[in-house]
């Protein structure tokens, strides 16, 4: 039995508890958590922004160290280090064939099994594969990255979703290049991370936006050169500091109709605006035909930083043993389980960057 954050139902509050966690089958492995970071897709699939099979325990980002393997696990052994990898690419699909392993088909086959069940029986899945609301948790080995060397247990949960995302949001999706301006749009965990990454690209200007303006300074440290507290004159703002022009690059993590819009058009003519945050699908955005031609910007989709994990993961740490990717600046807030609601509540309120759940 292990102590876990159990979601009963879509919308229902999370209940810590304990579960029945089996042994490792065939092919997994059985890992003791260090650390999961709270992630908004973790509270997206709690209201039912996205789906997820209930009763669920959620937690998708998130590092430990192997306790015991199954019979055929290879790459692992009872204590190695690991980070969780919750969309394992397959390998097979067209997706995958296309080499865009970030829409693997079958990365979230996990998510529909019976993976533990709780005290009286109940069968429970893991949230997004991995489960990583818990104490321990057993996963397939393809969800499986082996820890970098040189990075702290604790920190490295982060890798496995906030920095891989922000990170290839600008260097993958976005493609940011030396010289350019950016405008990251959400200062929590992700957007923390875009900053740090577009200061690596070697953005000029980096210019950070959020409702609150207490994030100025983590926005700063991240790599912010200029912030602007979000209202109905951002984008004139963002022009107003790139010389009239608007960024070459925006950002935005918020995942909300009219952020996406305002990341449009704080653009230049022929800018690039990425989309990272996931809104849900009453989130309409409008554009009319001849702005798209006049303005001949690019609005593109990004789906976990469009990252392949396995050769990203080895880039990420070579930054951070260099001191270019500070992971412990973008957590804000270190809890235990039950602190998980709370630190719900204080990203719908906009407040914080990343909680971290410690084991």
């Amino acid at each position: 039995m292990v102590r876990a954050a159990v979601l009963p139902a879509v919308g229902a509050p999370l209940e810590v508890t304990d579960i029945d966690l089996p042994d490792p089958g065939p092919g997994q492995v059985r890992v003791r958590l260090a650390a999961a970071g709270v992630c908004h897709s973790d509270l997206s699939l709690s209201n039912g922004t996205m789906r997820v099979p209930v009763p669920a325990v959620l937690g998708h980002e998130g590092a430990g160290t192997v306790v015991a393997v199954g019979q055929g696990v290879t790459s692992v052994v009872p204590g190695d280090g690991v980070v969780l990898n919750w969309a394992p690419s397959c390998g097979s699909c067209h997706a995958c064939s296309l080499g865009e392993v970030w829409l693997c088909a079958n990365a979230l086959n996990g998510a529909a099994d019976v993976y533990a069940r709780t005290a009286d029986g109940t069968d429970l899945h893991p949230g997004l594969n991995v489960a990583a609301f818990a104490e321990e948790t057993v996963v397939s080995e393809s969800c499986l990255l082996p820890l970098p060397d040189g990075i702290p247990l604790t920190e490295a949960a982060l890798l496995g979703c906030a920095v891989l995302t922000g990170y290839g949001a600008v260097h993958h999706a976005a493609r940011v290049r030396e010289g350019e301006t950016v405008a990251v749009f959400g200062v929590g965990g992700v957007g923390l991370a875009a900053l740090q990454a577009a200061r690596i690209a070697g953005a000029s200007t980096i210019v950070a936006v959020d409702v609150s303006p207490e994030k100025e300074e983590l926005a700063r440290a991240a790599g912010a050169t200029e912030y602007v507290v979000a209202s109905e004159n951002t984008a004139r703002e963002i022009r107003g500091l790139t010389g009239k022009q608007g960024v070459d690059v925006a950002v935005e993590c918020v995942g909300r109709a009219s952020t996406i819009r305002t990341a449009w058009d704080s653009t230049r003519r022929g800018g690039r605006t990425t989309v990272v945050g996931i809104g849900g699908k009453d989130q309409q955005v409008t554009f009319n035909a001849l702005e798209i031609f006049h303005w001949g910007r690019t609005l593109a989709g990004c789906v976990y930083g469009n990252s392949n994990p396995a050769e990203d993961l080895p880039v990420l740490a070579g930054h951070v043993r260099a001191g270019r990717l500070d992971l412990g600046s973008l957590v804000t807030e270190r809890i235990a389980l039950d602190g998980i609601p709370a630190a719900f509540d204080n990203m719908l309120a906009g407040k914080g960057g990343r909680a971290l759940v410690v084991f």
